[in-house]
């Protein structure tokens, strides 16, 4: 059994990788963390993460930016692994990040959807065959009309994945916006594009489009447990982990074996 910390517990995110943990009889959700708490848990819930019981395995975290130096400092200090899915973290909270990771096991991943760090390792494989043959690449990516960052951050490390099947010297150039410019379509870019609409909860296109035909890989999420259930992969992959920094590639090439 692996015993699991959810460190922002009481979060919507929180709350949905409990409920998925509670019903996996390979995990026990022991503790949680958050700075309110109306009792409502099944498990107890700490304000401060140095008041932790021992025997945690592995803490999963979905919180808020400032929360994360404390966890990262607690996880160092116990030498226990942390799934990091909280996002905008800042350029010396990555750093730190990386510093931590060499002392205990860290996942850190953009997107925590099985799904596209499946598709992320099928464009590095594939998308220079494509490009290789003619095959112009657009990304295009639609979310909820309350999303307030452009493009996606998954959108990027889609376009990062593409990337990463081409030498250095080979790399595409990111493109944002064409309104300002005349000019046909250079070769060696990747046009990045944001819907914002609705209640969308995430869709992404990656498009090739060739001489008389497009070939186009697609992920859609329909409801925001998706990741919550990778994140509880996530966990079930770290637990155990020797010190090192991993990401979502990691869990599916243990996964597929």
């Amino acid at each position: 059994m692996i015993n699991v910390v959810m460190h922002g517990c009481n979060g919507k995110m929180g709350q949905v990788i409990s409920e998925i943990v509670s019903k996996d009889d390979k995990l026990k959700m022991v503790a949680g963390v958050d700075k309110f708490d109306d009792g409502h848990n099944s498990y107890p819930v700490f304000s401060d993460i140095n008041e932790l019981p021992d025997g945690v395995d592995v803490i999963i975290d979905f919180s808020a930016a400032p929360a994360v130096d404390g966890l990262l400092d607690y996880c160092e200090k116990k030498s226990i692994p942390v799934v990091l899915c909280t996002t905008g973290l800042s350029k010396e909270q990555l750093e730190r990040v990386k510093a931590v990771s060499e002392k205990v096991a860290v996942l850190k991943s953009a997107n925590m959807s099985l799904g596209i760090n499946l598709l992320m390792k099928i464009l590095t494989q594939y998308a220079p065959i494509l490009a290789d043959n003619g095959f112009d690449i657009e990304v295009v990516e639609k979310h909820h009309r309350l999303k307030l960052d452009a493009p996606s951050g998954t959108a990027i490390a889609l376009a990062d994945a593409v990337n990463g099947g081409f030498s250095e010297g080979d790399k595409y150039e990111y493109v944002y916006d064409r309104s300002e410019r005349r000019m046909q379509r250079p070769d060696k870019e990747i046009g990045i594009s944001a819907v914002r609409g609705g209640t969308i909860v995430g869709d992404h296109d990656v498009i090739f489009a060739g001489q008389d035909e497009v070939v186009t890989f697609s992920h859609t999420a329909y409801s925001k447990a998706l990741f919550g259930r990778g994140a509880v992969s996530a966990a079930k992959f770290l637990a155990g982990k020797s010190a090192g920094l991993y990401d979502m590639s990691n869990v599916i090439d243990e996964l597929i074996g």
